[in-house]
């Protein structure tokens, strides 16, 4: 396969649809209910939620059991992770603080206010950039999270709503979208949507789980591949884009109804 056909370019607005090819699984430990997730080599850290059961988890790929587990302050709904330097970030949903955290040691090092809702959170370059489940991302100093910009994302001319986990893959931010078995790759200068991904592929079902939906994706080294997991799923997906032969997908598939 050439993977030249696969990874996102510039393409002057045109907007691209993908599939994913699951290359691989691994078991998903402690089966958490998945916020964020990164990857670093064989190392996994992943945020999970829910109040007094929140965790900063950190595992090998592969294994059955996590390495190590730091438990929140009950009172605190963990979500999206990036890992910034030599520490990593951690934002909480409604409580409008985030955690810094040692990845190694697994200590939380400080506790620091956070001026919305926290979802997603990624690195690009010298800066952070945040979600909160509407269609603005917050570009942020990686220091403080102090917010620095607005990205304002669009998809056919208008809001893509529902933006949840971010990864950044060196050329497009990607976003799955809450509840929805699809990713969006935003163009950061612009906040235009570029790629469109059929990420069903590796959906899992749990028909008496409702809340077992996508969430928590990690752009790898490799152009084009990720690894994705869910809320309380069996498994991680090593996953790689693809071309749709489905058919192209259409912006109604992400976009809200109204």
């Amino acid at each position: 396969m050439d993977l030249r056909r696969c990874v996102p370019q510039d393409r002057g607005g045109h907007l691209t649809s993908f599939r994913f090819e699951v290359l691989n699984r691994v078991p998903h430990p402690t089966r958490g209910f998945t916020q964020g997730l990164i990857v670093n080599g064989s190392t996994a850290w992943e945020s999970t939620g829910l109040y007094g059961r929140s965790t900063l988890t950190r595992y090998r790929l592969g294994a059955f059991q996590a390495e190590q587990s730091a438990p929140l302050p009950p009172h605190l709904f963990g979500e999206g992770i990036c890992q910034a330097g030599s520490h990593l970030w951690q934002l909480t949903w409604r409580e409008r603080v985030a955690l810094r955290w040692d990845p190694e040691g697994m200590e939380l090092l400080e506790t620091i206010p956070y001026n919305r809702e926290g979802w997603g959170i990624c690195q690009l370059g010298d800066h952070i950039v945040t979600s909160d489940g509407s269609s603005e991302l917050v570009w942020r100093d990686p220091e403080a999270l102090s917010p620095v910009g607005l990205i304002r994302v669009r998809l056919a001319g208008r809001r893509l709503d529902g933006l949840n986990d971010l990864t950044w893959d060196g050329v497009r931010i990607w976003a799955n979208i809450l509840s929805k078995p699809y990713l969006a790759a935003i163009d950061p200068a612009s906040g235009q949507v570029t790629d469109m991904v059929d990420a069903r592929a590796a959906r899992e079902r749990h028909y008496r789980d409702p809340e077992a939906v996508m969430n928590g994706i990690s752009a790898l080294p490799s152009p084009g591949e990720f690894l994705l997991t869910g809320k309380r799923w069996r498994s991680l997906y090593h996953v790689r884009l693809a071309p749709n032969r489905r058919g192209e997908l259409k912006p109604q598939q992400l976009l809200p109804r109204y």
